[in-house]
């Protein structure tokens, strides 16, 4: 008997996500009884508090297990039993397993990202990167960058202290001297070879760039985590140059390939789910 799988996202503002519609397909596909639900803090008017309320909650109806985002990938790490290596690697969290009465938490955005990459941007120069961004997603990313062969990768955030804990983070999977707190953004853009957006900015309700236009150049590739909308004003600024892109609904799809397959048990066609989100993104 296949198993009946009932799972959510917990996060804010993600009435526009394309994450459940992915999952429910995919269990269609397969003949399972597959529920997805959205858990949106926003529209609650909750915040990541709440965090331990909405976990027993889940628990106490009996949910194979959530999905976790923007701004919960690191505040839930308390609240969890057991990290898989990876989660525990990245200090971060965007999957949690309900099984045998613990939380698990594992991070699939990781191998979403790098699977993106390695389809997309596999032959691109990879010297030195900026990355905008150091939070849950960002770590993730950092990390699938830094694995991918990224030579020396700059980390750009608002919160100076975040960015020099994901850098001291990566130092001890990686080595020192790979991965440094950004400095001066134009000096670094200059240099780049890559740009890699993990912040929320570009998306639907946070428009604009996290990189001004004059500083990007015709020799950079450009990547996004940000899928709705998923052509943002960075890649559009980006293409316009002619640089090479990478969206951000590859991540989207490739995490939640791992992520049907932890709730589940059973494999996720990855080709299947990346046409069917291909299909939804026609303009709204």
């Amino acid at each position: 008997m296949k198993p009946r799988v009932l799972a959510g996202l917990i996060g804010a503002g993600i009435q526009a996500s394309r994450t459940p519609a992915l999952h429910e397909q995919e269990g269609d596909a397969q003949g399972l009884r597959y529920l997805y639900r959205l858990i949106d803090l926003e529209a609650l008017r909750l915040d990541s508090h709440a965090l331990p309320e909405l976990l027993r909650a889940a628990e106490q109806m009996h949910f194979t297990g959530l999905n976790i985002t923007y701004p919960c990938k690191q505040a839930i790490l308390p609240l969890l039993d057991e990290l898989s290596d990876e989660a525990k690697g990245i200090g971060a969290v965007n999957t949690v397993v309900f099984k045998d009465g613990k939380r698990i938490g594992h991070n699939t955005d990781c191998l979403g990202f790098a699977e993106g990459f390695r389809r997309n941007l596999s032959d691109v120069p990879r010297q030195r990167v900026v990355q905008m961004g150091a939070g849950g997603a960002g770590a993730a990313v950092a990390h699938a960058l830094l694995a991918e062969g990224v030579e020396q990768l700059s980390i750009f955030d608002l919160d100076s202290l975040r960015a020099r804990e994901l850098v001291d983070n990566l130092a001890r999977r990686f080595g020192n001297g790979r991965a440094q707190v950004g400095g001066d953004l134009t000096n670094a853009m200059a240099q780049a070879n890559g740009l890699v957006n993990t912040t929320p900015m570009g998306m639907a309700k946070l428009p604009g760039t996290p990189v001004p236009a004059a500083l990007l150049h015709a020799g950079l590739w450009v990547a996004e985590i940000v899928y709705f909308p998923l052509e943002t004003e960075l890649l559009r600024d980006a293409r316009t140059l002619g640089c090479r892109t990478l969206d951000g609904g590859n991540m989207a799809v490739f995490q939640a390939v791992k992520a049907f397959e932890l709730f589940s048990g059973e494999a996720a066609d990855a080709d299947r789910m990346l046409t069917h989100f291909q299909s939804m993104n026609t303009p709204l």
